[in-house]
């Protein structure tokens, strides 16, 4: 493969986060092994184009401890109803096939940060106890 041919390969980058549509929720998300962070957001959207570079900066620091995925709220309507998505960007958590929490708006990479570590950090048997928060962006699910 070429230079230029890797450069603007299509091909997943190991932790970036990846577009699914509504088929491919269940198995992506739901039956993850590991917790997963959905980014719901929308092409016009600028506070979600910046959510978007932070979690492809930090998508790399935690490939096999947190699959980040994002899903068009354009082409994902009646899901992102289904969780409650009002505005975007939403991130919503999940363990365990399990909501565990849900950011709504831009926050400081510091914060994104310290938010995916206690994702991470969960364990299957402990994800339906824990809170995933940042102060003032978080809603309870």
């Amino acid at each position: 493969m070429g230079f230029f041919s890797r450069l603007f390969s299509s091909q997943p980058k190991p932790g970036h986060p990846q577009p699914i549509t509504e088929a491919e929720f269940e198995a992506e998300v739901l039956n993850s092994p590991i917790p997963v962070v959905v980014d719901f957001w929308s092409p016009t959207c600028g506070p979600c184009q910046v959510i978007g570079g932070l979690l492809n900066e930090l998508g790399p620091e935690f490939v096999d401890r947190v699959k980040i995925v994002k899903m068009n709220v354009a082409d994902s309507g009646e899901l992102a109803a289904r969780f409650g998505v009002r505005s975007v960007p939403t991130l919503i958590a999940f363990a365990n096939g399990q909501t565990v929490g849900k950011l709504v708006g831009a926050l400081p990479l510091d914060q994104l940060k310290q938010n995916l570590e206690q994702i991470a950090a969960l364990k299957p048997s402990s994800a339906e106890d824990s809170q995933w928060s940042s102060p003032s962006r978080t809603d309870e699910v």
